[in-house]
């Protein structure tokens, strides 16, 4: 198969379903769905028409996508603008999809892709930005899941955690990207906790909870991100933190520690603060040791550099960033973060404006590039 001729046809199949319709974002998505197909399909079926194959197949998957996101939109439409307080209700279609698409059939992570693309409305590229590989590999994820569950029976749920990861991943493209998921998965995730008595459903809800609440003070008037520092803490949610810490030490009672209790209390300890200076960063290092322990995620490994600089100093910082790979998303923010503090501003423009250039959304780079001007400026005066 002539990959190249793939590469070239791609651009004239995006142009064309531009023109039946499709916004520039989803046709590409759609047509990167068909050259996947196309890999797997044309060595052993050559198409007479490979432009007409594609845009056939480009078209249908485009159609897939569109009809999963009205899906997706209407039910956001039927979810409470902010998440009220208390149970919700035991029974949910949308989580029954959530459980069948986790199929014993498929991998974790594999679940995790095929779920967030066909249920949660997320395109391959925003998945692949949240499992930190390249876009062709998690296109390439989800169509094996696609191929796998294909001709099974969807009778055979799938487990707690898998649904939870999914859960976790929407509600942090609603929370920090350009889909507002946020509120929905907070929805579903307390009538999951309303069916279900489990620990880390409970500590899912509340780090959403007590992440939630600080999303007002999260950006200015003028949509610029507001660092965590330097919240205006009086916007915060308290009744939504009040929730949170409730149901987070409901479940730390139960003494099974797992992952989202542990992120759970480290956002506890900050909406415990009444300053960020109040802030308690020795035991919020040890909560990312526990988190380190219990997941070996390299952004765990990450949050834990930033949180020893502030406990510890911006040396300590920097020597525990030193052990991680420099290539992990946003690691040059916290190098450029720590550099600054421990008196290097050379190096922290440097580093904040390469930063910029990897942000993984536009208010996170318009910040970086700020920090790089703010110290360019002060170094040339």
């Amino acid at each position: 198969m002539d990959e190249r001729l793939l590469r070239a046809l791609a651009p004239t199949v995006i142009g064309v379903l531009v023109r039946r319709g499709a916004d520039f974002a989803s046709a590409e998505d759609a047509v990167q769905d068909a050259l996947v197909e196309a890999v797997r399909v044309w060595p052993g079926d050559p198409p007479r028409d490979p432009k007409g194959w594609l845009v056939t197949v480009a078209w249908r998957k485009f159609l897939d996508a569109a009809r999963a996101d009205a899906s997706r939109r209407h039910r956001e439409v039927r979810a409470e603008a902010e998440p009220a307080p208390g149970p919700g209700e035991a029974a949910d279609d949308t989580l029954r999809l959530y459980f069948l698409c986790a199929h014993p059939s498929l991998t974790p992570a594999s679940a995790v892709a095929l779920t967030l693309r066909a249920v949660g409305g997320l395109t391959t590229r925003q998945i692949a930005q949240a499992y930190l590989v390249p876009e062709t590999t998690m296109a390439q994820r989800i169509s094996r899941a696609k191929r796998t569950v294909s001709g099974v029976r969807f009778d055979r749920p799938g487990d707690v955690a898998t649904v939870l990861r999914v859960l976790y991943l929407v509600f942090n493209e609603g929370y920090s990207g350009d889909v507002d998921l946020a509120g929905e998965a907070i929805r579903l995730t307390r009538r999951l906790a309303a069916g279900i008595d489990h620990e880390e459903v409970a500590g899912l809800l509340a780090l959403m909870l007590l992440h939630h609440a600080r999303r007002p003070a999260r950006t200015g008037p003028d949509g610029r991100l507001v660092p965590l520092a330097e919240q205006d803490r009086g916007l915060w949610d308290t009744r939504l933190i009040t929730e949170g810490v409730d149901v987070l030490q409901a479940a730390l009672a139960r003494d099974r520690l797992g992952e989202f209790q542990a992120q759970a209390a480290v956002a506890a300890l900050h909406a415990d603060a009444r300053t960020a200076g109040e802030t308690d960063w020795v035991q919020i290092v040890e909560w990312y040791d526990e988190l380190v322990r219990l997941t070996g995620s390299p952004v765990a490994r990450l949050n834990r550099a930033v949180a020893v600089g502030e406990a510890d100093g911006p040396r300590a910082g920097l020597a525990a960033l030193a052990r991680l790979d420099p290539a992990l998303p946003r690691h040059a923010a916290v190098a450029a973060y720590l550099h600054e503090r421990d008196g290097d501003p050379v190096t922290a423009a440097r580093l904040y404006a390469e930063a910029a250039r990897s942000a993984p959304n536009l208010p996170e780079r318009d910040h970086l590039m700020r920090q790089a001007a703010r110290l360019n400026v002060l170094l040339r005066g």
